[in-house]
């Protein structure tokens, strides 16, 4: 999947990977030492994150079932707590300093969607 922020227009990830059972939400980016430039995991649904057990910080968008950014922590530590938010409908973990880079703020849309390869595009004569 793609996260690009219909606001400015900018990709914010290229290479997004979907939490969206039980088990995945659960391990989420635990025993991962990090995230590329790029990636990023999309958790949902989910109101809140925390870090415990995580060995590098990242940046957290909590998105509303419209796609508005509800919530935005950057550079969130090791060993934190993000509190569940209101309204709230699937939060989005990237690698520290892409919101600051994206320039993804509180308000913004951001729009998830499937990315396809060449050999899934099929051209008709």
């Amino acid at each position: 999947m793609i996260a690009t922020n219909l606001t400015t227009g900018i990709v914010v990830a290229d290479r997004v990977a979907v939490a969206d059972t039980r088990a995945t939400r659960r391990s989420g980016l635990l025993g991962r030492d990090g995230l590329d430039a790029g990636e990023a995991l999309w958790i949902v649904p989910c109101r809140g994150v925390h870090t415990i057990g995580m060995h590098f910080a990242i940046d957290v968008l909590a998105l509303d079932a419209r796609g508005t950014v509800i919530d935005r922590v950057v550079w969130m530590k090791p060993w934190r707590i993000r509190l569940p938010r209101r309204g709230a409908a699937g939060v989005l973990e990237l690698p520290a300093g892409t919101l600051e880079a994206s320039g993804t703020e509180i308000g913004h849309r951001v729009a998830l969607s499937v990315a396809l390869n060449a050999s899934q595009l099929k051209v008709s004569a």
